[in-house]
């Protein structure tokens, strides 16, 4: 869900570029491929979760049930806050740079690294 929307946000705000300045339009396209990692931090939580159950090994009691849900949806809901936080960033900033009346080289490595630090809040959960 956080991917998508990050991914639909900053698309509003690189369509909007295109219109206005159609030569930036590949620099300020960071913000959705960045949106679009997040879906793979879920794929991959998924991935450790379902290589963890095994019934054949060893019985799956109620506590493993809660601890994948519970690291499922710590992921998810990280993931969701990360994607709105891309997505807002990335359409005001990409907005921004698109009509910046002086050519500032600088708001788009601010964006860029706002979005980059943006990331890590899946790492810290």
């Amino acid at each position: 869900m956080g991917a998508a929307y990050g991914t639909a946000k900053s698309g509003v705000g690189v369509a909007s570029m295109g219109v206005m300045r159609p030569e930036l339009v590949m620099k300020s396209i960071v913000p959705v491929v960045m949106a679009g990692v997040l879906g793979i931090y879920g794929l991959i939580i998924a991935v450790i979760i379902s290589t963890g159950i095994n019934p054949k090994a060893k019985s799956y009691y109620l506590f493993d049930g809660y601890a994948h849900l519970s690291s499922g949806l710590a992921c998810g809901l990280a993931g969701l806050s990360a994607g709105m936080a891309i997505g807002i960033v990335g359409d005001a900033g990409v907005r921004y740079y698109s009509s910046a009346l002086v050519f500032d080289l600088m708001i788009n490595v601010e964006i860029h690294l706002i979005i980059i630090f943006i990331q890590p809040i899946l790492i810290i959960f």
